[in-house]
């Protein structure tokens, strides 16, 4: 019942303007966010559907007490979702009184359409590279099992493995159970957009993580070795922390920093399921770290995600597919904020290589925020050259803008998102550990990268026996 009557308050207050989705699935205390946030997300998805069948059916009218929100959220579990089951299932007597009409509604609503399956329904996105296209990625947690064991158990629940894709076509292809490798990061795995996997024991272990392909590149191209100091520095939920981890191969440190508590108890539940354990988390502003504090003196790697206008998140545009942009006075805040944080970053002496990204589509939080920064110290640092099979470039707003990456759901199959990698141009002194000359250390941070996207699969432990 909890869920179910949670849900139910979240797409009230969606509707009534209360705040937004994410922000109300937070706020409710909740105990399982992720659970709550997926049932809310795919019943706002199928909303109009749901509309026409509950009308149709007369469920309201029949039911005058049920409340037009919890039946939304019901007739969902019903019809297009898990069903009721264990505790949940107190809900079949009411329901089961209207089954065979919700059911002959939803069948004669796909006749009328002219479709046979249900997501065939959706209006919204129901073009090729839509928000809702995107596939399901699912990034391999290397810190507790690898690739192969992860495809292997799949297997074994009847899903079928199709390799490692060879273009994005491959992987807009994908339905049912059938699943690919990324051809580009050899720990993501792809299922067909529509999979959920918030239940599946795997992920609740910790061995998978739900994760864009696009918020997947930041910790590949940082590219830290492992044994290195690494700042994370505004890090909550988490994913991109996790990942940098496992890069590291739990070798080194991370100094992961974030106001929000919330969110900050969120990612210490993540961290902790996914089994890092080479992660400072602290409840502290990134612009209030000195750079000169001796707990900092090795960090030469820093991931630089600072807040947004999110412009870029699928499920922004799920939720609000017809959301206005964000406002110019928001921009003008946001990208003097991420400015400032961007400059902060690089005046860490012992800085090697940063990454900066958002999931933002807005150039004044893309390229004008890193044009700004570099031409504070263009003799320090420069953008370099990354992915140049990458097919979206960043706005060719000043020079050396190309080497930046750009993703949306229509070009890379992604949310929308941007990339930017820093390098210092002049070997900063360090006493410990030696730098490592320019020419090398570009050449290391090179190969670590191509390691990643062309090299074999990256081994872990075993998987327990979960089957």
């Amino acid at each position: 019942m909890a869920v179910y009557a949670a849900a139910a308050t979240v797409l009230a207050g969606v509707e009534n303007r209360q705040g937004s989705l994410k922000g109300l699935v937070y706020a409710s205390n909740f105990q399982n966010v992720k659970q709550l946030y997926a049932l809310v997300c795919e019943t706002q998805r199928y909303s109009a559907v749901l509309d026409a069948v509950i009308a149709s059916a007369g469920l309201l009218r029949a039911e005058k007490k049920l409340r037009p929100h919890l039946a939304k959220v019901l007739v969902y579990e019903l019809l297009l979702g898990k069903g009721f089951r264990g505790g949940r299932g107190r809900w079949k007597p009411l329901l089961g009184r209207h089954q065979a009409r919700l059911k002959a509604e939803l069948a004669r609503l796909k006749v009328h359409r002219g479709v046979s399956r249900n997501e065939d329904l959706l209006e919204v996105g129901s073009r090729p590279g839509s928000a809702s296209q995107v596939p399901r990625f699912v990034r391999v947690n290397t810190l507790k099992t690898s690739p192969d064991d992860a495809v292997d158990y799949f297997k074994r629940q009847g899903f079928s493995y199709q390799g490692r894709a060879s273009s994005l076509e491959d992987l807009q292809a994908l339905k049912g159970k059938h699943f690919a490798l990324d051809p580009l990061l050899p720990e993501l795995l792809v299922f067909p957009a529509q999979t959920d996997l918030h239940e599946h024991p795997l992920y609740r272990a910790g061995h998978l993580i739900l994760q864009d392909k696009a918020s997947c590149l930041p910790a590949m191209l940082l590219a830290p070795p492992p044994g290195s100091h690494v700042i994370d520095a505004c890090a909550a939920p988490g994913n991109k922390t996790s990942h940098l981890a496992a890069v590291l191969k739990n070798q080194g440190k991370i100094f992961a920093f974030d106001l929000d508590a919330k969110r900050l108890a969120s990612m210490a539940t993540l961290l902790a399921r996914a089994g890092v354990s080479c992660c400072e988390v602290a409840k502290e502003d990134f612009l209030a770290v000195s750079p000169v504090d001796t707990r900092y003196a090795r960090v030469q790697y820093i991931l630089l995600d600072p807040s947004c206008s999110g412009s870029g998140m699928l499920s922004r545009q799920l939720e609000e597919p017809t959301a206005e942009p964000p406002s110019k006075e928001r921009l003008c805040a946001l990208a003097a904020f991420q400015l400032r944080a961007l400059r902060h970053a690089l005046t860490f002496p012992a800085l090697q290589r940063l990454v900066y990204s958002t999931c933002s589509l807005c150039p004044e939080e893309n390229e004008d925020v890193v044009r700004e920064a570099l031409q504070q110290s263009p003799e320090s640092f420069q953008l370099v050259p990354v992915l140049p099979s990458w097919p979206h470039r960043g706005l060719g707003t000043f020079p050396g803008a190309e080497h930046c990456l750009r993703a949306s759901p229509e070009t890379t199959l992604t949310s929308g998102f941007f990339i930017a990698v820093i390098e210092r141009t002049e070997v900063p002194s360090l006493a410990s550990p030696s730098p490592v000359p320019k020419r090398k250390r570009r050449q290391k941070a090179v190969a670590s990268v191509g390691t990643q996207v062309e090299g074999s699969e990256p081994q872990g432990r075993k998987l327990p026996n979960m089957c």
